[in-house]
């Protein structure tokens, strides 16, 4: 299937403000340790959110035991007013700019040389601020990622994955490649697998009939064998049997106990949970997976991301849209206040740019 020139420019614009409303569902409960699945759900009774169909609702007068994150009053529902600044949407930002300065045949020394350049050091967190200062330091890669590193399989790289999938429509192996170039600078294992899985899902969007043509043909591009490869098929291998998504996620809580909230295997689970069973809508879909806990707003983001392709910009509702006011916030130097149209424009001129893909895919 070959999407339309108009469609694919749709889609790519469907991608930037589904991983920005994703995200910005998914952060005023940010902390997995604490945001778990039956306290997200209880505050969504509590404010009467129940099913979620909306940004999160501001707590109610004299709630006790659900601490929202600081920076909550600008991203709940009647107090949006452009995007707030948070990394899910400035490392997305960050390799537009990328890919703007040194096109497909980056190095990763040059993703590091960006980061020094453009993004603020207390802006970036575990695996990427361990990278950063390896890079102060004067190291370069792979030994960014594997110097005083204990974050190496985190979920850092996968968030940065998106750009790589958005300018390779229809070509996952392309974007996989991308997105590990980036990786490495921080990573290693199922980190780095996990920003090849996330491109090439999002590359498959374009031209895959659904969510799980979607998340196998990603499978293809990452070792079978890896914990998150077994993680993903088990995903699948639940919904397939027709468990409820809540009876999913606790078998999948108990077979990846002890990776931590922000390890990329379980998030990754969370992530495929959503976008099987939110079953191609785009409400559905981001409802899910937030309410899926751990890194709420990643996971939001990721999964926004690929409905928004699948679907197209045109198919997100309202009510996620309108309220970013085609704006963002972003602490990478010179583009905060950037419009989101035009940095789906930039971004689908350099996917027209790109040689056509092997399912034939050209241009935008």
């Amino acid at each position: 299937m070959t999407p339309s020139v108009t469609g694919t420019a749709d889609r790519i614009l469907g991608g930037w403000l589904g991983r920005i409303a994703g995200n910005m569902l998914g952060k005023p409960i940010e902390r997995g340790d604490y945001w778990t699945r039956d306290r997200i759900d209880r505050y969504l009774r509590l404010t009467h959110a129940l099913p979620l169909a909306d940004y999160l609702p501001e707590p109610p007068p004299g709630a006790d035991g659900f601490e929202l994150r600081p920076d909550w009053r600008g991203c709940v529902r009647g107090r949006i007013h452009g995007s707030c600044r948070d990394d899910d949407v400035d490392y997305s930002i960050l390799g537009l700019h990328l890919l703007e300065t040194h096109g497909f045949g980056f190095t990763t020394e040059q993703v590091g040389e960006l980061w020094l350049l453009r993004l603020p050091y207390l802006q970036t967190f575990t695996a990427e601020r361990a990278a950063y200062r390896n890079l102060t330091a004067g190291l370069r890669p792979p030994l960014t990622a594997t110097h005083d590193n204990p974050h190496q399989e985190w979920i850092g790289a996968l968030i940065r994955a998106d750009v790589f999938g958005w300018t390779s429509p229809g070509d996952p192996v392309r974007a996989a490649s991308l997105a590990r170039r980036d990786a490495v600078l921080s990573h290693t294992g199922n980190g780095v697998y996990g920003a090849m899985w996330a491109a090439a899902v999002i590359a498959a969007a374009f031209t895959a009939a659904d969510a799980r043509e979607a998340v196998e043909t990603g499978l293809e591009r990452i070792p079978a064998s890896c914990r998150l490869a077994r993680a993903v098929r088990r995903t699948i291998a639940l919904h397939d049997t027709g468990l409820p998504w809540s009876d999913a996620l606790d078998t999948l809580d108990g077979e990846t106990a002890g990776l931590g909230w922000i390890h990329t295997v379980p998030n990754a689970a969370v992530i495929t949970a959503g976008l099987l069973y939110g079953s191609g809508d785009f409400t559905t879909t981001v409802a899910l997976t937030v309410r899926g806990g751990l890194d709420t707003d990643s996971n939001g983001a990721t999964a926004g991301s690929v409905a928004g392709v699948l679907c197209g910009a045109s198919g997100i509702p309202p009510q996620w849209t309108r309220p970013l006011e085609d704006r963002v916030s972003s602490a990478v130097f010179g583009f905060d206040g950037a419009r989101i149209g035009e940095l789906a424009n930039r971004t689908a001129r350099l996917a027209s740019l790109r040689p056509a893909g092997r399912h034939g895919v050209h241009a935008v």
